[in-house]
């Protein structure tokens, strides 16, 4: 039977839990040891963060600010409230249960380095107090654990932390670190690598090693598999099954508009794919499902359903196409019979239509002057507008345009369909087809009875769903499951837009889990005395550190 370790870890600057998770999830045996991380809390700002991480971990996260005063104003533009203190040391060890935890994670906000924000914003005193942030939750740490510094604290962050914006950080960062004893290896890497996730996610990780109590090298993780989205969404409950997949599973209403750009988008391609249409090339084609005003149901197949204001000019078809009539022996052979234009009228009667009055098929109607003529028209761009009416939908006569103009210049990557069978792209904290690509070609086109208030469906010319992602499916690609405590996945809160803030901050399960299993070898390692392990992965951070943060081909300077 194998004996078990457990190593601790602290997460600062947690977010909503998910990379706690990965760790709560890893696993690693040595010589008979079996070892796992029992998670001693977090620390973040957010409360609804913190809520995010006690519902993932079953442990708490203290809600606290670590800005210094000068940064705090510098960042709030204005100062504190009277109950606001400085963070200490000491409120990190409490933080932690008074333990000195083995591993320490820090995943500070980012905003300030993002490629998102643009260089004049970034240079403000609000951005820059915002990256010292960093260096003072690192700081604390070292201070709060002096005497007993973790064998490992790592530091996860967007690439450009080591690029131009992020350089005099960085270099600051780790000074800190080596006068603390530790050696320190900085490099990007691809999460969906690491992780075996299904999105491309890069980031930078700063890995320092305390060498007095792992003397051992730390190895980098092997390389996994990058999934395609619809293996990891495709067991889902189609989006709108609220029973069976929770609130987050609600698909998002867009404009009638937005849904046409996306059908029209490649799968693979995003906003610039519309620049390149012929309008005259797509027309948007009825097609009945047996329902609608005036339906007329076949009688060897099954009704609509029946609504409490069920009529033949109703929403849902209530008239059906009976074959039981027989005119030749019936008192009801003219009610509804149609009359030739070019034959000799019936007895005139007194009775009124559908009951024996007499209806004529007119050939004179010119559907050119027609008031209907105009339903569901879609004007050319060049050409005149028709009349001008008080109609409010295009359903009965409110004018359309193939408008050819998108309004802006949207970055790479707006509107962009993802491929179902391809990697999804790195899930960001304003995920919305808006802001880039968060929307899906799914090949598993819904039925009317599988949802309720339908957005429309339509499909694109490669037979596929062109549709946004669900909040809920943006978290499960970043590795949260679907169901915790038996019930669906439930982030705290009730804004769509706070949730897929938080979700696209996380750090990964499967990239968090697949780092947590190489530092609970290294540690298991050296708990058993040895100096040396082999290992056919790349050596991670080794005594003789190389300095690779100039040299990442991920990053984007």
């Amino acid at each position: 039977m194998l004996k078990e370790q457990v190593i601790t870890v602290f997460h600062l600057y947690c977010g909503s839990g998910a990379g706690a998770l990965g760790f709560k999830q890893a696993r690693d045996v040595f010589n008979g040891i079996q070892g796992r991380f029992e998670t001693l809390g977090g620390i973040d700002v957010d409360p609804l963060a913190c809520q995010d991480f006690e519902y993932l971990t079953g442990v708490k996260a203290t809600c606290m600010d670590l800005f210094e005063r000068r940064d705090y104003v510098a960042f709030h533009g204005k100062d504190p409230g009277p109950n606001w203190r400085e963070a200490t040391p000491s409120d990190i060890k409490v933080a932690a249960q008074g333990k000195v935890p083995n591993v320490v994670f820090l995943s500070p906000p980012c905003k300030g380095l993002s490629g998102l924000l643009p260089q004049e914003a970034a240079d403000t005193d609000k951005y820059q107090a915002l990256n010292r942030l960093t260096i003072r939750g690192i700081f604390l740490t070292l201070e709060a654990f002096r005497d007993d510094l973790p064998a490992f604290i790592l530091l996860e962050n967007v690439p450009r932390i080591a690029g131009k914006r992020g350089k005099k950080l960085l270099h600051t960062i780790r000074g800190m670190l080596e006068s603390y004893g530790y050696v320190v290896d900085g490099r990007a890497h691809d999460c969906g690598v690491v992780g075996g996730l299904a999105q491309h996610r890069k980031r930078y990780l700063l890995m320092a090693r305390n060498p007095a109590k792992i003397p051992v090298f730390l190895y980098h993780p092997p390389i996994q598999r990058v999934k395609a989205i619809g293996e990891v969404i495709g067991p889902l409950p189609l989006p709108d099954d609220l029973d069976n997949a929770g609130i987050m599973h609600k698909l998002p209403r867009l404009q009638w508009k937005t849904w046409v750009r996306l059908a029209l988008i490649k799968a693979g391609g995003d906003w610039r794919d519309l620049e390149t249409i012929n309008p005259e090339e797509y027309r948007l084609d009825y097609v009945p499902r047996g329902g609608g005003p005036y339906g007329v149901l076949e009688w060897n197949k099954p009704g609509c359903t029946v609504i409490g204001n069920a009529g033949v000019k109703g929403s849902n078809a209530a008239s059906i196409s009976d074959p039981r009539l027989n005119p030749r022996d019936s008192r009801h052979a003219s009610v509804y019979q149609i009359q030739k234009w070019d034959n000799p009228a019936g007895v005139i009667t007194g009775s009124r239509f559908g009951s024996g009055a007499q209806a004529i098929s007119d050939p004179r109607t010119n559907f050119k002057e027609s008031a209907h003529h105009a339903i569901y028209k879609v004007t050319r761009w060049t050409d005149s507008s028709a009349t001008v009416t008080g109609a409010n939908g295009p359903n009965n006569g409110a004018l359309s345009i193939e408008d050819p103009r998108l309004g802006c210049s949207p970055r790479s990557g707006t509107m962009g369909v993802q491929s179902w069978d391809q990697p999804a792209k790195t899930i960001i904290a304003s995920g919305d087809v808006h802001a880039g690509s968060s929307a899906i070609a799914d090949p598993r086109i819904p039925a009317d009875t599988d949802r309720l208030d339908p957005p429309p469906v339509i499909i694109a010319l490669d037979g596929c769903w062109h549709r946004p992602l669900t909040t809920l499916e943006l978290a499960i690609l970043q590795g949260l499951p679907l169901m915790v405590n038996g019930k669906p996945l439930k982030l705290a809160g009730k804004s769509d837009s706070s949730w897929r803030e938080r979700i696209g901050n996380m750090v990964p399960v499967g990239a968090a889990k697949a780092i947590g299993e190489v530092i609970l070898h290294a540690i298991l390692v050296a708990s058993e005395g040895y100096t040396w392990d082999m290992s056919a992965n790349d050596i991670w951070v080794s005594p003789n550190v190389v300095d690779l943060t100039n040299n990442l081909s991920l990053v984007d300077a």
